[in-house]
């Protein structure tokens, strides 16, 4: 028995479906290649790994950032603390579109203000009266759409008492002279060398008037 005539006209059907679907393939594979040939950027924070601070005095916390794209009204710095010897973060502060909402709650309530500029790449923050409990790791988050984070910037803070920071680099920031934050060591122990000496050599002076004085002394005799 043959098979109806429509049947053919079946199968010419489905071939010309499949005719019709290849345009359709040839435009997913545009997409695809265009979707590929899309190079995703990264925006790259820059912070110091570590700073002390004095006890009761401000602290620029420094952060830039390095960005292909340019920077728009959607771009954003948010800023976050970890505690010493805390496992979690907290959100503090956060800037964007020319606005800054520092955080309300405690510790930095009415602490913290906007010293940076978006369009110099700059994402840097003050905390006026740095604490002791102020310790811990500071975050610095900063969004520039399309461009994406790959890693924070994090700074160790450490609030030391005042005076008692001798060669720490207080308030420090990238790009400063390897080896400056000693200098002030190197100047004290000069100071207390020459003052040694000059001890020295007055104790050995008075020793030898004193010998002088016994020959006489016995001589005489």
């Amino acid at each position: 028995m043959r098979a109806p005539r429509g049947g053919g006209g079946g199968w010419k059907m489905a071939a010309g479906g499949g005719s019709a679907g290849r345009p359709c393939a040839a435009w997913l594979l545009i997409a695809a290649a265009a979707l590929t040939a899309v190079q995703v950027s990264a925006v790259e924070v820059n912070t110091p790994e570590e700073m002390f601070v004095e006890n009761g005095t401000d602290a620029k916390l420094p952060c830039t950032f390095t960005s292909v794209e340019v920077i728009s009204s959607a771009a954003s710095v948010s800023w976050s603390f970890q505690p010493e010897g805390a496992a979690t973060r907290i959100s503090f502060f956060y800037y964007s579109n020319g606005k800054s909402y520092p955080g309300k709650d405690i510790p930095f309530k009415d602490r913290i203000t906007w010293a940076g500029d978006l369009n110099k790449k700059d994402a840097s923050i003050t905390i006026s009266n740095m604490q002791f409990r102020d310790n811990g790791t500071y975050i610095c988050d900063v969004k520039n759409p399309p461009d994406i984070v790959v890693k924070p910037g994090e700074i160790r803070v450490r609030v030391v008492e005042k005076d008692l920071h001798a060669g720490f680099p207080i308030g420090g920031a990238p790009g400063r002279e390897s080896g400056s934050e000693w200098i002030p060591v190197f100047e004290t122990l000069l100071t207390i060398g020459e003052n040694a000496a000059t001890v020295l050599f007055t104790f050995l002076g008075c020793l030898k008037m004193c010998c002088q004085a016994l020959a006489i002394g016995c001589n005489s005799s």
